[in-house]
């Protein structure tokens, strides 16, 4: 293991146990749990889609206190995010620890439309956590959610969905598994279907996992919403058939609209040093019953019981709130800091960046030290080299908080903070120069590709060397202020939060997805230099606070 990691916020072997595991456990935009012990540590990678740094990581060594690495997925050579759609890009990652490798496998997918996925599936391996990753292994397209499964016999298998194009067939065909060779980095021998999945249907995220002299079969069914679910399944042998528990779901919210964890199903299990077993898996928690989620897909934890030769079980097959932590030492990091003043040579854990990785040609922390530099990009529809520099919404009620030093000179020159969702989904503060040539901050909204103005925000801040920006989640209802100099000024309108969510971000025409929303809200300074003449700002600081 890394030294990085073995000397960070170390604990005493008698510290005592955590009381409670509070769900969810990592809030905010967090889907698609893939879970891994290694010795004491454990480690939790979640989906990223079109954000980087892809493949988001975090670390605990007692299940309830965990802290982020940041991610994997770090630059282009890992993975080029460069036009990818909303909610596309990476799905599902894999996370496996064999003869002292780490190997993440991940899906780019590049489209829903028309029943057309266009999944590549990919491998990097490194010994480290933190890196270097090798260069990535490209394993085939069949399908998303690929995962691999290292047998007792020194085999490795990658499972994923097996997707069906073609009218009139299901495009969830079934878990198809194929051998890999890891001497020789690639994949061998026939591809075979073996679970086609239980009436509800649309079977994926598969894992398996060997216990009790049988192989046990995880995967989510009934959809990434309300009708989601775990499934397990079982055979004595690898390559099945493999047989579904005939209790049913592991693990649903679906028919329970009363419980806070809603869309519970995917995931994956953890076995603990003491012989316990818990599931990671995805929650979502609407505003409202059944009602739009803008916290995104999180990640929660369930204890399972598995009594020898039996099915694995969680009370209820229900996702709780809370139930008592794993028999381990207590282990708590050090709390982020709400400011981040710029001062370290990269951005920290918590930042993430759209369609392209933070790198000082456009997101620089040495031209001015003790600020954040962010060279424009292009338009709230671009694709190629946006410069959006976000943090996820971690709570109902949250706010981040800015001073930024900027002069436009013309009003191509964009730059402020912004409540983010996609790209056709946000709303924005920003400074600009209007055609009299005065620096003025003006206020954009965007509500499924439909821009709202509001002429009666235009305030004057001519001269003004320094505007400080705010932006605020108060459940439903997102609000802006600024100021100059003294107090805050909260501007005369409140938006519609709700419009940065899942549900509100999906749209279907015919039947067929032409949008999907897997993501999350999101809090972010936003630049925009729309006639490529060399714009930028400089961000003094950011302040993120909850509750």
């Amino acid at each position: 293991m890394s030294t990085d990691l073995a000397g960070v916020a170390g604990q005493h072997p008698d510290a005592p146990a955590a009381q409670a595991i509070r769900n969810p456990i990592l809030s905010g935009f967090h889907p698609d749990p893939s879970i891994l012990r290694v010795g004491d540590d454990y480690y939790l990678a979640t989906s990223t889609f079109e954000w980087y740094p892809g493949v988001r990581v975090h670390h605990s060594r007692d299940l309830v206190h965990w802290r982020a690495l940041g991610g994997i997925i770090t630059e282009r050579r890992l993975l080029d995010l460069r036009g990818a759609g909303d909610s596309n890009g990476v799905w599902a990652p894999d996370l496996s620890y064999v003869d002292g490798e780490f190997h993440l496998v991940y899906s780019d997918v590049a489209s829903f439309a028309a029943g057309y996925w266009d999944p590549q599936n990919y491998l990097i391996t490194a010994t480290d956590i933190n890196g270097p990753w090798s260069d990535p292994v490209p394993l085939h397209g069949h399908g998303f959610d690929a995962s691999l499964f290292h047998d007792e016999d020194g085999t490795s298998w990658l499972l994923a969905m097996s997707a069906d194009w073609r009218p009139g067939r299901d495009r969830f065909a079934g878990i198809e598994i194929q051998q890999y060779d890891r001497a020789q980095r690639k994949l061998v021998g026939p591809t075979r279907i073996i679970f086609e999945g239980t009436k509800a249907g649309l079977t994926e995220g598969p894992h398996i996992y060997r216990h009790d002299g049988w192989y046990y079969l995880l995967v989510a069914e009934g959809g990434t919403s309300w009708e989601h679910q775990a499934t397990m399944a079982r055979s004595r042998h690898l390559l099945g058939p493999y047989e579904a528990d005939p209790a049913g779901a592991l693990l649903t919210s679906l028919g329970r609209s009363d419980l806070t964890l809603q869309k519970a199903g995917h995931g994956s299990l953890v076995r603990t040093q003491n012989d316990e077993w818990y599931l990671a898996h995805l929650v979502g928690r609407p505003y409202s019953p059944l009602g739009n989620c803008v916290l995104g897909r999180e990640t929660a934890f369930q204890r399972v019981e598995w009594p020898e030769g039996g099915w694995p079980s969680i009370a209820g097959a229900i996702p709780a709130d809370e139930f008592p932590a794993p028999d381990l030492p207590a282990h708590p990091w050090p709390a982020e800091p709400a400011t981040d003043d710029f001062d370290a040579p990269a951005l920290g854990p918590h930042w993430s960046t759209l369609r392209r990785p933070a790198g000082p040609e456009w997101t620089d922390l040495t031209a001015r030290p003790g600020f954040l530099r962010v060279r424009g990009g292009q338009s709230p529809v671009g694709r190629q080299s946006p410069s959006l520099v976000a943090r996820r919404v971690g709570d109902v009620r949250c706010e981040l908080e800015t001073a930024v030093e900027f002069t436009p000179a013309d009003h191509r020159q964009l730059a402020g903070i912004t409540g983010y969702y996609n790209q056709l989904n946000w709303h924005y503060l920003y400074l600009t120069r209007s055609d009299d040539g005065k620096t003025v901050l003006e206020l954009l909204s965007c509500d499924s590709g439909r821009r709202i103005t509001y002429p009666e925000i235009s305030v004057d801040v001519t001269g003004e060397p320094r505007v400080g920006l705010r932006v605020s989640f108060d459940g439903p209802a997102l609000r802006f202020a600024y100021r100059t100099t003294g107090d805050w000024h909260a501007l005369p309108v409140e938006l519609d939060a709700t419009i940065l969510s899942d549900e509100h971000a999906a749209r279907f025409i015919d039947g067929e997805p032409e949008a999907w929303g897997f993501t999350g809200a999101f809090l972010g300074l936003w630049v925009q230099d729309l006639g490529g003449d060399g714009a930028y700002a400089d961000f003094d600081h950011a302040t993120y606070r909850e509750g």
